[in-house]
């Protein structure tokens, strides 16, 4: 990566209406242009794997869907969907057998009332499940308090806890399959179909809590395969639609967006204040050109436009060239109302105090102590109007969004690529202020003051 020419990732726009195969194609090939942007440590393997240290932790990733991008629907249902597709191999095969693979190129025929009907498959295919481990506290069944034993064909998630049917889950898969033109039941002994049913209404039916983005089709062609079958590849359409999206959309603007040191009214606050100093600059030279004082002190507009210049482009990149010193960043306005203790461990920047693995194991207990609620696979909507921090920070004074608390940076990599755009600030701001001030000095005096 070119010091002088280092780009962030591309901010990438959300396609407009429901996304398809086509579409999430679209977003797979825009991930090749983020490649030299994104340093393998912060690739999205890394962050799945909740690998990377703050601001990049896989809850810093959710926090952004919630907060920012207004679509963590996709990374919830992703971490629900791998870890079902373990649990599901993990049955013994009898069991497996009941609820056969299916295949996206299977024509659905016409069905009676019949619940006895046998499904029909035209073919096999395999789902093919992500070569890596997601790392979530809430997997393990033992330390859940939501675990519970269930039946047979209803076993306990590792994410959301026992698949427990509701009569409003009911509601909604029956109305999602009237839709799809199924009238007949699914078939209720096949394993964790009182699970899928919940899926559906979460995730799949319209005007669910957490609906995705899928067209009329897919909606319709997925929930004619969990008609049939709960066997993970039902979600194959599924699958590759969420997650060409949190990788070619999601995933680089997160990261985009991690880079940044500052919040919106800190970086308009600076952009400004650079603004001035340039404005300055150029007031100071006017007033030297047309006085009888001696060319030279013309110089002292240098200082001026560096310092200008410098914060213009550092603030273009969402970066605070005064906090960056101590390698810190502001406290989201979600974070801030947040305990305050583990926030206080880090308020300093000596990286010799602890060792990677004490940060790590701290931060790992920040994230256990956080409101883990747009974690659950089965929770409520992802709108945060009614949380308490929404309205405490809107009677905040401008003053105090402008200078919130800082926290250390923890994550090398991300270190690194600020401190390379911060060198490509002064350099860029080099490059203007000299030939500027070369320009300003050559021009003769006009003696008029």
């Amino acid at each position: 990566m070119s010091l002088l020419f280092y780009r962030r990732p591309d901010y990438v726009a959300k396609l407009p209406g429901p996304m398809n195969s086509t579409q999430c194609q679209v977003y797979i090939d825009r991930t090749q242009k983020h490649r030299r942007a994104i340093p393998p440590e912060l690739s999205f393997e890394n962050i799945l794997q909740n690998k990377a240290l703050p601001p990049c932790t896989l809850q810093d990733f959710m926090d952004y869907l919630v907060y920012v991008s207004h679509d963590a629907e996709n990374l919830q249902f992703w971490i629900w969907l791998q870890a079902y597709a373990k649990r599901f191999y993990a049955l013994p095969p009898a069991e497996q057998a009941l609820s056969p693979p299916w295949s996206v190129v299977d024509r659905i025929q016409p069905t009676g009332n019949d619940p006895n009907q046998q499904p029909r498959t035209a073919g096999k295919s395999k789902f093919v499940l992500s070569q890596y481990e997601i790392t979530l506290d809430q997997q393990d069944p033992s330390n859940s308090p939501n675990a519970l034993v269930s039946t047979q064909s209803d076993k306990p998630s590792y994410i959301s806890g026992a698949a427990q049917p509701n009569r409003s889950a009911a509601n909604s898969v029956e109305d999602a399959n009237a839709q799809a033109g199924l009238e007949w039941q699914s078939f209720s002994i096949q394993p964790f179909r009182s699970e899928i049913d919940r899926v559906i209404s979460h995730y799949i039916a319209t005007q669910s809590p957490r609906e995705l983005n899928l067209s009329h089709k897919t909606r319709t062609t997925v929930l004619h395969a969990l008609h049939h079958t709960t066997h993970p590849s039902a979600f194959s359409l599924v699958h590759d639609i969420v997650e060409g999206t949190l990788r070619g959309q999601s995933h680089p603007n997160f990261i985009r967006w991690s880079i940044c040191n500052g919040n919106k009214p800190k970086v308009l606050f600076l952009r400004n204040a650079g603004i001035v100093h340039v404005v300055c600059g150029i007031i100071l030279a006017t007033i030297l050109i047309l006085s009888n004082t001696s060319r030279w002190w013309r110089l002292f507009c240098f200082p001026l436009f560096l310092v200008g210049f410098s914060i213009i482009v550092a603030t273009y990149k969402g970066l605070c060239l005064v906090i960056h010193t101590g390698h810190s960043r502001n406290l989201r306005p979600w974070e801030q109302f947040r305990d305050g203790a583990f926030f206080r461990s880090f308020e300093t920047d000596d990286e010799a105090a602890l060792s990677t693995d004490e940060v790590y194991s701290m931060s790992n207990r920040d994230n256990n102590s956080k409101s883990g609620t747009f974690m659950d696979t089965f929770g409520r909507g992802n709108s945060y109007d009614h949380e308490p921090w929404v309205e405490r920070y809107e009677k905040q004074p401008l003053l105090q969004k402008i200078f919130p608390k800082n926290i250390w940076i923890q994550n090398d990599t991300i270190r690194i690529l600020q401190d390379r755009i911060v060198w490509q600030s002064h350099l860029w701001s080099l490059l203007v202020s000299v030939p500027l001030t070369a320009a300003i000095v050559a021009i003769p005096q006009a003696g008029v003051l």
